[in-house]
């Protein structure tokens, strides 16, 4: 796996502040996407009302939980290695209690209990609820395990902590699943199909927020403009709802005016987005909007039709280079980044350079690049032969990465000598001295401190980059109306 730009919290262990009267500690550690450190939220807003404060102190742990990815081989490999420290603490502390959340727990079920037995609870991302049952099977002794996939949003109802918070920017779920099938995809599989959350509990959720100082919000699913409310149910399932159920649904650009408009000076983000289903509503409801960021992330996963097909992406490429082409009329301002896979099977060279020209067209502004990981129980895995070597996907990628490279820094250096508005997160990694901050672009910029202070939005004065960072001075705070 390659990234450019490397916004990840792999493997962070999460806490937040305890609550009175609680005895036990959790120590949580988080893989994978942002639906996983959400879900994560979740379960300990669930686990501090049952008497469990963070730590992050493994040593001190009444409780371990790991969520997990399965997106990729590596990630699976990385949590079974922290299995593997869990165990050798637990050895020294035989109380301690061991769990696997998320995808890898979906997937693998009853394999981490009955086989290999290194856990003592299973749970998958729908069944969080059911944690204090579970934990009470595991205190008398039985293992537990809960990975039954939902048909309704489970969540809605339950206000998440905010873990590790910088107090600035904090994530939204308003969905949960995917209908998309990717035949390389295993997210159907550990995540269920789609369905949406109420969007008066967005709402309700995003106030809170704002009320507690937060600056900006990240709306977030699998597929976030596959939203669709009409009462409740799966998405699939929409075509025998009422008539009153039609005509007052809500659909993703509705559900982004609602919230830019109850909250104007509220930083709005969302992810991820697919290109078969965002449509021209919700780029020009983005371009109404001063506070709905100027930020596309687009998988588009290979440049070539007959991958594409393949992978069953309900696009093509002419029609990718539409979309581009959309968004480049309506939001010239707007950042478009990618993910892409190398070494598919049956990709040829031929293949590779479409890929490799879709890039040129677009120049993305950064992108999360991977050679293509067998996963377990997908379509690609059941009825197509992983045949293209790994020296081959590895050179593909090196090409894919090198040239991502070249149009980050051209993209980059497009902001010289402009002025940006930039929301402070959190002090430069670098430097104590400045702080560190996201544009609206999502792209990085650094200045120095002066009498800014976090959570403050400041225009910033742009004199130098790096392929992956802006750097300049402030010059004023920003006008946020």
């Amino acid at each position: 796996m390659e990234k450019i730009i490397d916004e990840s919290k792999q493997g962070e262990s999460l806490v937040l502040e305890p609550k009175n009267g609680n005895t036990r500690k959790l120590f949580i550690e988080s893989y994978g996407c942002s639906m996983n450190f959400s879900d994560s939220e979740i379960v300990a807003s669930i686990l501090l009302k049952n008497g469990y404060n963070t730590t992050q102190s493994l040593d001190e742990a009444d409780l371990v939980l790991v969520n997990t990815c399965s997106i990729r081989d590596k990630a699976e490999q990385t949590v079974r290695k922290r299995l593997e420290k869990y165990n050798a603490v637990k050895r020294i502390n035989p109380k301690m209690k061991v769990g696997v959340l998320g995808c890898m727990a979906e997937r693998l079920k009853s394999k981490f209990l009955e086989e290999e037995k290194i856990v003592d609870l299973v749970v998958g991302p729908d069944a969080y609820k059911d944690l204090p049952n579970l934990l009470a099977e595991v205190e008398e002794g039985r293992d537990a395990i809960n990975v039954i996939l939902s048909k309704d949003e489970t969540y809605g109802d339950i206000s998440p902590v905010r873990l590790n918070s910088n107090g600035v920017s904090a994530f939204v779920s308003i969905t949960r699943g995917c209908d998309n099938m990717c035949t390389f995809c295993v997210v159907p599989f550990t995540r269920g199909r789609e369905r949406s959350r109420d969007p008066q509990s967005i709402l309700e959720e995003v106030r809170d927020l704002w009320d507690r100082g937060f600056k900006e919000i990240t709306l977030l699913g699998q597929n976030v403009d596959s939203y669709l409310w009409y009462g409740g149910g799966l998405k699939k399932d929409f075509d025998k709802a009422s008539d009153i159920q039609k005509a007052t649904a809500v659909n993703f650009a509705n559900l982004l005016d609602l919230c830019a408009k109850a909250y104007p000076k509220m930083r709005i983000r969302f992810s991820t987005s697919n290109p078969q289903d965002l449509t021209l509503d919700v780029i020009e409801t983005m371009a109404k909007h001063k506070n709905i960021c100027d930020h596309i992330h687009l998988p588009v996963q290979s440049g070539s039709n007959r991958i594409l097909k393949e992978m069953n992406r309900l696009h093509t490429r002419e029609e990718y280079f539409e979309l581009i082409d959309n968004i480049r009329r309506i939001l010239p301002n707007c950042s478009i980044s990618q993910d892409m896979i190398a070494g598919f099977p049956t990709e040829t060279e031929e293949d590779h350079q479409d890929t490799l020209s879709l890039m040129e067209y677009v120049k993305y502004n950064f992108g999360y690049m991977f050679t293509y990981s067998e996963r377990p129980g997908t379509l690609a895995e059941r009825k197509m032969e992983d045949d293209v070597p790994e020296a081959i996907k590895k050179r593909r990628l090196d090409d894919i990465v090198q040239l991502q490279r070249q149009h980050s820094e051209y993209r980059t250096k497009a902001f010289l000598n402009t002025t940006v508005e930039v929301l402070i997160e959190r002090e430069s990694k670098k430097s104590n001295q400045e702080w560190s901050g996201r544009t609206s672009q999502n792209v990085v910029a650094v200045f120095p401190k002066a009498q800014y202070q976090i959570g403050d939005l400041v225009n910033v004065n742009i004199t130098d980059c790096t392929s992956a960072t802006l750097i300049g001075e402030a010059i004023g705070y920003a006008m946020n109306d």
